[in-house]
């Protein structure tokens, strides 16, 4: 959710925390793995929460880490994450942008800031859609002093302006959160929850953007990763065209197709019953139709993320064993240095697949960017 502060908390607690995060990550896992068996839930990406997990550890272990703490189960906060918002203001495509979608997450709070002051719209999503679907902020309508204020959660509710399925309106960049990516065909994975997803196969359906809308990620250098395969991906699995980190900014190969829509068929039950728009949109398009929609098979919904309520303002960064706070650059040097990649490398020919997605284009985006250091978390 979007992040209004950072608690402080101490060593001590942190590490219990991050514990019980672990414990529940392995409960579920478990869970997961044990209803796919049964054949109960269908194939719920068992894979996918392996690579989460070794990304959340590695993130804890080697305090890359920012508040809110433990990371595992959230989108990650991370060291130096404003510096990505430097890497998004220098694209072209944001340069040009009007409009422009950015998720609700801690990360991204000075991203959404700088659409901001670069005097763009704002959209926002209400966090996990509990409350509607979006929130629009004009610029023009927020003192600029008020500018990060107005990217919380309490400042978006002061000064936004919610929107509904049937606003007339044209997105020129998306913004999206995540756990780890994939630069060699711009596969992605979120926490599990799967409400990027959602959000933008409602903008799909809105007519609100296409194909060639920009998809953009703002992670960290260790979320970089080698083994999400596209073959593994099922439609209305976002890809992403333009990484940014603190350090880089990196151009993907348009190999993936990107989804239309909401996908009835593999939604399930469980996650229809959790989002309200969701409910009113299936039955507004079954009235149209005339006939019901199809429902996805049963899942397995993930924990939430859990914290204790701290007791005062903290800092952004990650606070170390000894109280040490490291900077991104220095950590990442640190982590080239331990840590060892899949040696997959960037195998980027051939044309992708995606799952049993066969619509799409497959269209390179422009010369790549030069060869970047890759720093892998462990596995």
């Amino acid at each position: 959710h979007i992040a209004t502060f950072a608690m402080y908390e101490s060593e001590e607690t942190r590490l219990r925390l991050d514990q019980e995060a672990r414990d529940r990550m392995a409960a579920h896992m478990q869970a997961v793995e044990e209803a796919e068996a049964s054949g109960s839930t269908g194939d719920r990406g068992a894979w996918k929460w392996k690579i989460r997990q070794r990304i959340w550890d590695y993130m804890e272990e080697n305090d890359i880490a920012a508040n809110p703490r433990p990371v595992h189960h959230r989108i990650p906060n991370f060291v130096q994450s404003e510096l990505t918002a430097k890497q998004v203001a220098a694209l072209p495509e944001f340069q040009s942008a009007k409009w422009v979608k950015v998720n609700p997450d801690s990360p991204q709070a000075e991203v959404r800031a700088t659409v901001l002051r670069s005097g763009k719209m704002l959209l926002v999503p209400q966090p996990r859609l509990r409350t509607g679907f979006f929130s629009l902020l004009d610029p023009q309508k927020i003192p600029p002093e008020k500018y990060r204020y107005a990217c919380t959660q309490a400042g978006v509710v002061e000064y936004g302006q919610p929107i509904d399925l049937d606003a007339d309106i044209k997105v020129d960049m998306v913004i999206i959160s995540s756990v780890a990516v994939n630069p060699a065909n711009g596969a992605r994975l979120g926490k599990g929850e799967g409400f990027a997803e959602l959000e933008y196969g409602m903008l799909r359906l809105m007519g609100a953007m296409d194909d060639d809308t920009p998809v953009v990620s703002c992670i960290h250098d260790c979320q970089l990763v080698d083994d999400i395969p596209a073959e593994k991906l099922l439609c209305h699995d976002v890809p992403v065209d333009i990484i940014c980190t603190p350090s880089q900014t990196i151009r993907v190969p348009r190999i993936l197709p990107k989804p239309k829509g909401i996908y009835w068929e593999k939604l399930s039950p469980q996650k229809l019953g959790s989002i309200l728009i969701l409910q009113k949109l299936k039955a507004k398009l079954e009235r149209e139709a005339g006939q019901p929609l199809p429902s996805g098979p049963d899942e397995i919904l993930p924990p939430t993320a859990k914290r204790d309520k701290g007791k005062g303002k903290g800092g952004k960064s990650g606070k170390g064993p000894k109280g040490t706070r490291k900077t991104g650059n220095s950590q990442e040097r640190k982590g080239q240095g331990k840590v060892k990649g899949k040696g997959r490398g960037q195998d980027q020919g051939g044309k992708g697949s995606k799952g049993d997605c066969v619509e799409g284009k497959n269209s390179q985006t422009g010369p790549r960017d030069p060869p970047r250091r890759r720093w892998q978390p462990k596995s």
